[in-house]
């Protein structure tokens, strides 16, 4: 029998089983990510994410902030966001976690029970959705119409996820459907992977195999925010920043952590991950 599958269905296959294995579960769940991951939580993504936020206008945060993480695997990422903003005493009104995998978002909503309160529970939801389709599939996973989905975020975000879209040359749709879910004013946080960045640990791995394996390609800074331009975005900030692996262990984390300073002065466009900030305009 001739295979009928294209390469983006075989990549697509690929990435779901990388992405359901036990080792990736952990990566992405908070109680094993490191001390890297847990670092940038608490330090460089958390002010992005504050900085983002203040971007707002001052109505939307009136009656409560609405977020939708898009990649979110595990949840760590958008779990910690909720107990941020609550300490900050932003109230949150609603969050819904978007992840393809159906294996990371079993486990989001496990997350999710051992590490919030009741009361952010009963706000927090969780969807298998792609990112290059994110209406249509939360439209079909929560089971309402696609026309209550737009203009309803305030506020959404995608971590080491958004490459892929670029990968399945999808990154317009991907970009698009989050325009179409913004409300008016709303901002969007892309955080990914920087192609300038020498020493990625999966990469070098790679470069040794007699037999390499598949890997997303990654794009350039200016790969990263041309969608968001083209959807019609405001992109209010473009960078590359932060050296400190997700997997770094104590020692690692402390030793990048001291060496930043000095990075950011002489080499900042090798950081290891690009930032695109975007804003829908009212």
């Amino acid at each position: 029998m001739i295979s009928t599958k294209t390469n983006a269905s075989i990549e697509t296959d690929a990435f779901l089983r990388q992405y359901t294995s036990q080792d990736e579960i952990l990566k992405y769940t908070r109680a094993t990510a490191g001390s890297g991951n847990s670092y940038l939580l608490d330090h460089d993504y958390k002010a992005v994410y504050l900085e983002a936020l203040a971007f707002l206008p001052q109505e939307a945060s009136e009656g409560g902030i609405r977020i939708l993480e898009f990649g979110c695997g595990g949840g760590m990422n958008l779990l910690h966001l909720i107990s941020v903003l609550n300490s900050k005493g932003i109230h949150v009104a609603g969050a819904v976690g978007a992840d393809f995998s159906p294996v990371m978002i079993e486990t989001a909503r496990r997350e999710a029970k051992n590490y919030l309160r009741e009361q952010d529970l009963q706000r927090l939801e969780f969807y298998v959705a792609k990112n290059e389709r994110l209406i249509a599939d939360l439209s079909a996973s929560a089971e309402i119409e696609r026309s209550s989905l737009q203009n309803s975020f305030h506020f959404i975000l995608g971590v080491n996820t958004v490459r892929y879209c670029h990968d399945a040359k999808k990154e317009l749709d991907n970009a698009r459907d989050i325009f179409d879910l913004l409300v008016p004013g709303g901002v969007c946080v892309v955080i990914d992977m920087n192609n300038r960045f020498p020493f990625f640990r999966s990469d070098l791995r790679n470069r040794l195999r007699w037999k390499k394996q598949q890997q997303c390609y990654v794009p350039s800074l200016e790969e990263y925010a041309a969608p968001f331009v083209n959807a019609g975005f405001e992109v209010l900030r473009r960078e590359h920043f932060c050296w400190i692996p997700h997997s770094a262990g104590g020692f690692k984390c402390w030793l990048f952590r001291g060496l930043s300073p000095l990075l950011n002065a002489v080499a900042r466009s090798r950081a290891m991950r690009s930032l695109v900030i975007s804003r829908k305009p009212r």
